[in-house]
């Protein structure tokens, strides 16, 4: 007999303040949810390490972001944080070996317009162990292919009923294109706006890093990330260790890219909050930066990335 599986599952219920703990292992969501049936919902996922999630605030006001897109109302924010706290402390008890210090697991927030016609949304919390994959290519790196995304740079403004700057739980696409890029041999997916600006990953944000020497002889670092206002959602990871970089020294900026800005970079990452910070090795086929100034960029960031909460 198989063992269930270290997943803890939280609703938010108003009749449990602090969260209603639900079997994982049996079937939860009513089949006329609107979240199953037509994918209307939004989500979050977040990073705990030992015990503590990371960039919690970051990721409450972006799933209050999304949730505005779609006109959804959602619990409060200590709603939230309660349920979250109930979760962790559920895993902890029922798993205590997946949830020794240092050790990562993933806190899912989700949130569907409930059944047709309800009052109030279906929400909850999910707690699972992060997966090795995403550890393995933090330290191996990835290869991406460029995909058109078959929407100009100026659709999120123009168009804003496509919710292209939400993280709603229609994801069919995304998941798709990541299917298309194993089939061709590659680990992941970067974007590209039908006008040929860079925009994101399916579930991660595109950062580049250019190194240059100034006239008196000193090193002068920049990070780049594609506009905001291109319909791709904030990363909360983005925004983060931009704060961190800024204060270490480096200096920023923020597009518009073009597909030869990624070939002509020193080095490029996709950042996402569970898998961190993933260096990208090739893009087509073709070999990105050099190797050991991309791993020593990766190891200053990753070492000011640690550092946020």
């Amino acid at each position: 007999m198989t063992s269930p599986a270290p997943v803890v599952l939280v609703f938010l219920d108003p009749a449990f303040p602090d969260g209603r703990l639900a079997d994982a292992s049996k079937p939860q969501l009513l089949v006329t949810d609107q979240g199953a049936t037509r994918g209307d919902g939004i989500f979050e996922t977040m990073l705990a390490v030992g015990g503590t999630v990371r960039k919690i605030q970051a990721h409450l006001s972006r799933l209050a972001g999304s949730a505005t897109a779609l006109d959804l109302v959602i619990p409060s924010e200590e709603e939230w944080r309660r349920a979250i706290a109930t979760a962790l402390a559920e895993h902890r008890l029922q798993y205590p070996s997946a949830d020794t210090a240092g050790d990562e697991l993933v806190v899912k927030l989700v949130v569907t317009r409930g059944v047709e016609g309800a009052a109030s949304p279906t929400a909850w919390v999910q707690v699972s162990p992060a997966g090795a994959a995403a550890r393995r290519q933090r330290e191996t790196g990835i290869d991406v292919i460029l995909l058109d995304r078959g929407y100009d740079s100026s659709a999120a403004e123009r168009a804003p009923w496509l919710l292209l700057g939400a993280k709603t739980l229609s994801y069919a696409v995304n998941m798709a294109a990541l299917r298309h890029a194993h089939k061709q041999g590659a680990d992941d997916v970067i974007f590209i706006s039908s006008d040929g600006r860079v925009l994101e990953g399916p579930t991660s944000t595109v950062l580049l890093a250019h190194v240059e020497t100034s006239d008196d002889g000193t090193s002068v670092k920049r990070l780049v990330t594609p506009q905001l206002d291109s319909g791709i959602l904030p990363g909360t990871s983005q925004g983060a260790l931009f704060t961190a970089a800024k204060a270490a020294g480096w200096e920023l900026g923020y597009g518009p890219l073009e597909p030869q800005d990624l070939l002509d970079a020193d080095a490029v990452w996709l950042i996402s909050s569970v898998r961190l910070l993933a260096p990208v090795n090739r893009i087509d086929g073709k070999e990105i930066g050099r190797a050991s100034l991309q791993k020593e960029l990766t190891a200053e960031l990753n070492e000011l990335f640690a550092g946020i909460q």
